[in-house]
């Protein structure tokens, strides 16, 4: 019987001995954090035929101050930046490099919306439509990530010219105080409030990061401080200015970190990262355990597999609850019984898709699989517009999911990733994926 997964010395083998371990675990650690946040923090129930999909946050504010802690998705663009500035040199084709990282990505996507397009299709029929509605308009919110980073992932060939401490600080320095400026606008101008997608730009911030930690540009001692001050800065803004505590979004905030981000979602970004680099050196160092780097290793082989399939799991498995009169709320009386069956089924549920799922994750899929764009010009820049153009729809969907006009940003999705593959020419035939070898996230 094959094994499911290559034991610590055959991973340890295949290990270049240069590889920056600490970026693969910090990768790691911030979707796990993700997944487990999504499952610890949503509730649920159905009223008078109207599924409520909510999260704790609403009700506590001790757990809107972990969101302090817990919000770490900023690492995972600083660890993406890391891993993928050093596959970029001047004079490579943009849209090539662009291309081959959302080859990764996007492969498991496309699954993805497979299922969800099935399922909601059976779904339809059979569930009310103030039931089905919120389902469709959540099932694909997590993606808003992949759209963010797709922009930060084009953006690689200009973060590849922070090559000094004072390029990072006149880089960081022009985001911040941008963002600030459009903060200061849409809390004083009426009408402006769709102004604040320009503050997207934040996660370019922890690429930037991420670049100067790859160059060794920010000590440990010089990186600590750093994260201290703008954490006392980020404190101040709360205690005296107009944000408020959550870094998740809620509804009724005046003025969401997240959705579009703020200066605070800014500052916390900046903060994150320093703590990163300060870290990294021990993180390293844990990293040379052979089980912890295990872990990592086949943790970042279907990272985005495990990333994807938690939301569906989560919302079907709330609906299921829900209907069999076990709803996750704040006003239920059993929330804590209710809270750990669903956390350890959750944990059951994704350990099992995630070793069934992964292989999809890491072999090619036919007609997706082996464009290239060889050296910089028109096909190479079409391409690459193609690829931000998917970014940018994949990002407006989240608003309505798959429904209503988030169907419509979903097809233009599409259309621009089978655009940009058409445009990329063939590659030369290579040797198929081997399943039983471990792949690192490196897009």
């Amino acid at each position: 019987m094959p094994k499911l997964f290559p034991s610590p010395a055959e991973i340890a083998a295949a290990t270049p001995p240069d590889r920056d371990r600490a970026i693969d675990v910090i990768r790691i650690v911030s979707l796990v954090g993700v997944v487990l946040g999504h499952t610890v923090m949503a509730t649920s129930r159905i009223v008078d035929d109207v599924f409520v999909w909510d999260n704790l946050l609403t009700t506590s504010v001790v757990f809107q101050a972990l969101t302090w802690v817990l919000q770490i998705m900023p690492l995972f663009f600083f660890a993406g930046a890391a891993a993928s500035v050093s596959s970029w040199s001047p004079g490579d084709s943009w849209g090539g490099f662009l291309l081959k990282r959302c080859t990764r990505l996007f492969r498991p996507v496309f699954y993805y919306l497979a299922f969800w397009a099935v399922c909601l299709a059976v779904l339809h029929p059979l569930l009310p439509p103030r039931v089905y509605q919120p389902i469709a308009g959540v099932s694909t919110q997590l993606l808003w990530f992949l759209g963010a980073y797709v922009m930060v992932l084009a953006a690689i060939p200009l973060l590849h010219k922070i090559t000094s401490l004072t390029r990072l600080g006149i880089g960081v320095a022009v985001i911040y105080l941008g963002i600030m400026a459009v903060d200061v606008i849409r809390l004083h101008t009426t009408g402006t409030a769709l102004l604040g997608y320009l503050n997207m730009t934040v996660w370019l911030i922890p690429g930037m990061f991420g670049v100067a930690y790859r160059r060794g540009l920010l000590d440990g001692r010089r990186a600590l401080a750093l994260g201290t001050v703008l954490l006392a800065v980020d404190l101040a803004l709360l205690r005296f200015g107009p944000y408020e505590l959550s870094l998740v979004g809620i509804e009724g905030m005046r003025l969401p970190n997240m959705t579009p981000p703020s200066l605070l979602m800014a500052g916390h970004a900046i903060a994150m990262c320093a703590f990163a680099i300060a870290a990294a050196p021990a993180i390293n160092r844990w990293a040379q355990r052979p089980r912890v780097w295990q872990a990592a290793a086949i943790g970042n082989s279907g990272a985005m597999t495990m990333y994807l399939w938690h939301m569906p799991v989560l919302l079907l498995m709330h609906l299921g609850f829900a209907y069999l009169g076990m709803p996750r709320h704040p006003e239920e009386p059993n929330l804590l019984a209710v809270s750990l069956l669903q956390i350890s089924l959750m944990l059951a549920v994704v350990a099992v898709l995630f070793v069934a799922l992964r292989p999809l994750e890491n072999n090619p899929l036919p007609g997706w699989d082996g464009g290239v764009v060889a050296g910089p010009g028109p096909r190479s820049a079409a391409v690459g517009i193609l690829l931000c153009i998917a970014g940018a729809a994949t990002l407006a969907s989240v608003k309505w999911g798959l429904k209503d006009d988030g169907l419509y940003c979903m097809a233009v999705m599409l259309a621009a990733l089978i655009g940009a593959r058409l445009l990329a020419r063939p590659a030369s035939p290579a040797v198929g994926a081997d399943r039983d070898r471990v792949r690192y996230v490196q897009a």
